[in-house]
């Protein structure tokens, strides 16, 4: 059950990436997997490697997985920069606009 409510701490964090720039590699769908993996993640690494059953909530569950979910959004978002960046380089020079 702990795994459901890290995945869906990590849906929720995702929402507010509409407030970012689309840099995302693999656009809102790669944000959407760096928010999910990461919030299941840390929320998996600071339980001990386990995953609590439902009998075992609390509310320390919830808060264990936003900062993965933050990082994956972070890693996602810094990949899809740098994917950028190595693209407009491979055509030569800065991409129109900018």
């Amino acid at each position: 059950m702990a795994g459901l409510v890290w995945v869906m701490v990590g849906l929720a964090i995702w929402h507010f990436t509409v407030f970012l720039p689309d840099r995302f590699w693999a656009g809102i769908v790669g944000a959407f997997v760096g928010a999910c993996v990461g919030a299941f993640l840390s929320g998996w690494l600071l339980s001990g490697l386990s995953v609590p059953g439902n009998s075992a909530l609390n509310i320390g569950d919830v808060l264990i997985s936003v900062p993965g979910a933050l990082l994956g959004i972070t890693a996602v978002y810094f990949i899809g920069v740098r994917q950028e960046h190595l693209d407009d380089e491979a055509r030569g020079g800065v991409a129109p606009g900018r």
